[in-house]
């Protein structure tokens, strides 16, 4: 008996269907649950405005439509904003004081658009898409071809019941918003690129021309910018070699160093292989004497180590290695291509000159090279 039954009362005995008072103490059950669990079923539905009012619905429309025209002025915007606003224009902004006027256009262009997109989704489906609840019966995995052709049915049906094809001002606006929603990123993805590379892979310092004939310009030491006569070269010594007049520029001298050094060295004529390959850089030379590009074909390293007992050169970044007797063929490591030769001859004074420019683009393979 509990502490609070009043004396000589007995506890009542609780029904199926009443909850435990806390002064009964403890009550034992029958056990056993029920055999089947009623279904509570769905609430009735509740129709909307737009449901009953045609003209409810022709508002929701109209305001589903500026939400889309919104998305549409905020993408338009920051197209406008990106490509005409000076980055360096700054404005006055409360709270956050000075900023980029291009920033903060890109930032609203960019918010609109998403938003519009998303407040017009939102709106369209709570005011004019169906909000009936319905049961969906558990079925197997793999439906029936009926079942299958009723689920494309259904579809159909409910791209005709979110009233697309009655309402075709949604569709031009949601179309429009969508299909403009991507133009940022687009956009971005391209600006940001840069300019196109043009020739500029293809073309090096040595092509440099005057009056549309290109120069044979002499090979300088680098740094001395000294030029280089055959008598200076000696079996087992390298130069680093860059074209003459490269080295006085004042603007663009790295990037064009870096597309046009060159290694001079000699080896005895009889070393080279008797093949195609080696044949043609001995011809391609003077005198035993070569020059090709220091820049490796994989990745763009500086190839500066020259073996002269083997006449390999080796690319201390990953070891790419190549055989100078057989026109800089690859004997190891990932390069894609032999280093290109650069043709010399000497001038009038007896100084070594280019004959003619890189036959083939110098550095890392890319999409042109194959």
């Amino acid at each position: 008996m509990s502490e609070h039954t009043p004396t000589g009362a007995q506890p009542e005995e609780p029904s199926g269907s009443e909850p435990v008072r806390l002064d009964q103490g403890h009550v034992q059950g029958t056990g056993g649950v029920p055999e089947q669990f009623s279904n509570p079923g769905l609430p009735p539905h509740v129709l909307r405005n737009a449901d009953l009012d045609e003209k409810a619905a022709k508002r929701a429309e109209r305001q589903v439509a500026l939400l889309f025209l919104v998305s549409i002025l905020g993408t338009v915007l920051f197209i406008v904003a990106y490509l005409l606003v000076d980055t360096g224009t700054q404005v006055w902004v409360p709270i956050t004081n000075e900023m980029s006027l291009s920033n903060l256009l890109l930032g609203l262009g960019l918010s609109l658009s998403l938003l519009g997109i998303g407040l017009g989704a939102v709106h369209w489906a709570k005011t004019l898409m169906p909000d009936t609840e319905v049961v969906e019966m558990r079925h197997p995995m793999r439906s029936k071809d009926d079942d299958r052709q009723d689920f494309v049915d259904t579809m159909l049906e409910g791209g005709e019941s979110s009233q697309l094809t009655r309402r075709p001002l949604l569709k031009a606006t949601f179309g429009g918003a969508m299909g403009l929603f991507a133009l940022p990123l687009l956009v971005q993805l391209v600006g940001s690129l840069g300019p196109l590379p043009r020739n500029d892979l293809s073309v090096t310092y040595w092509d440099k021309s005057e009056n549309g004939r290109s120069n044979q310009l002499r090979l300088m030491r680098d740094p001395e910018n000294t030029p280089i006569k055959p008598s200076d070269v000696t079996i087992g010594s390298v130069f680093h070699i860059q074209p003459e007049g490269l080295l006085d520029l004042h603007e663009g001298k790295l990037e064009q160093m870096s597309k046009a050094s060159v290694l001079l060295m000699r080896l005895n004529p009889n070393d080279f292989q008797e093949t195609e390959e080696g044949q043609k850089a001995r011809s391609w030379g003077h005198e035993g004497i070569v020059a090709y590009s220091k820049v490796c074909t994989h990745v763009g390293c500086p190839v500066g180590l020259y073996e002269q007992t083997t006449h390999h050169l080796l690319c201390p970044c990953h070891q790419s290695t190549f055989d100078v007797t057989n026109d800089c063929e690859i004997i190891f490591g990932p390069a894609g291509h032999p280093l290109p030769q650069l043709k010399i001859t000497v001038d009038s004074q007896g100084y070594l000159i280019a004959d003619q420019p890189f036959q083939e683009p110098v550095g890392p393979s890319f999409w042109e090279r194959g």
